[in-house]
């Protein structure tokens, strides 16, 4: 039975300069990490614009030793990269991960480049290159370059959206996509936007991860309560027209469901006093380059 782990690049808000953006990576394990000196899998949830330093400075963790190679970041050891929207503290470290998996680690000879699968709606995957990622990328000695050039796209459909459409790593874990209200231009879903429910196929058992997202109870109640712990992006201070989920909001849901919820893409002032009753109510702020163990 495989392990399944995640640990947060940063744990902090598209403004925040103390822990880094939220991107997490998921590593799955066929036997344990304190046996293995490298995961057997690897889904990255998103890389912003601090991304590449803070792999850059994961790497230099004895734990995470496979993702160094001379020095440089191990980028081909990424296998899958999930695009859950298209703000920069979730796409802005995509151009350098794909500018050095071709140009640095391709292998000379023979142009070889190990393409990291990249994992969204067929909207999103269209959406990164058009408005993202071509005007740096598009330029290739001799031609024009497209996405294929660099990773290798595996869109999904979403859960509600006609059939779901997981992916798998060790035949073990999936990974479905979940459509999540976060900006609205004019109405509800109608800014591409979405969280990650991952369900272990041997034990029943899920783990919820928001992306990012206004209070959503509904959806709450559909994939938090169930889950057996869940990542949710919080704005620590209120204000009228929030694009994330409150802290005041979150505090109402029921204890059953908080003392599961590890709260993250939070901005600098999470330690402050005023908000020391996050540890004691939720799960607690979630940690930066802490492994936490999803499954068993």
């Amino acid at each position: 039975m495989g392990k399944l782990t995640l640990t947060f690049l940063g744990v902090g808000s598209a403004f925040a300069k103390r822990n880094r953006q939220s991107n997490a990576l998921v590593e799955a394990w066929a036997d344990d990490p304190r046996r293995q000196s490298a995961p057997d899998d690897t889904v990255l949830i998103d890389f912003g614009m601090t991304g590449p330093v803070a792999l850059h400075e994961l790497k230099l963790r004895p734990d995470f030793a496979y993702l160094d190679v001379d020095g440089r970041v191990n980028y081909p050891a990424i296998t899958n990269l999930i695009v859950t929207h298209q703000h920069a503290d979730h796409v802005g470290g995509l151009e350098e991960f794909a500018a050095t998996t071709r140009h640095v680690f391709a292998r000379p000879s023979s142009n070889d480049v190990r393409r990291t699968r990249l994992i969204a709606t067929q909207e999103m995957i269209e959406g990164v290159w058009t408005h993202s990622l071509s005007g740096g990328l598009r330029a290739l000695s001799g031609r024009t370059a497209t996405l294929e050039d660099y990773f290798e796209p595996h869109p999904l459909r979403a859960m509600g959206d006609g059939d779901a459409q997981p992916f798998s790593v060790l035949d073990q874990f999936e990974f479905s996509l979940v459509q999540t209200d976060h900006i609205r231009i004019h109405e509800r879903y109608d800014w591409p936007s979405y969280a990650v429910r991952i369900a272990d196929r041997q034990s029943g058992e899920t783990v919820f991860y928001s992306g990012d997202t206004r209070f959503d109870r509904a959806m709450i109640d559909k994939y938090v309560v169930p889950a057996r712990l869940s990542f949710h992006d919080v704005q620590l201070r209120d204000e009228p027209t929030p694009v994330h989920a409150l802290l005041s909001e979150l505090r109402t849901l029921p204890e059953s469901v908080r003392r599961t919820m590890h709260l993250y893409h939070y901005g600098d002032s999470w330690d402050a006093s005023e908000y020391e009753f996050v540890q004691r109510e939720f799960a607690g702020f979630a940690r930066p380059a802490y492994r936490y163990l999803l499954f068993d």
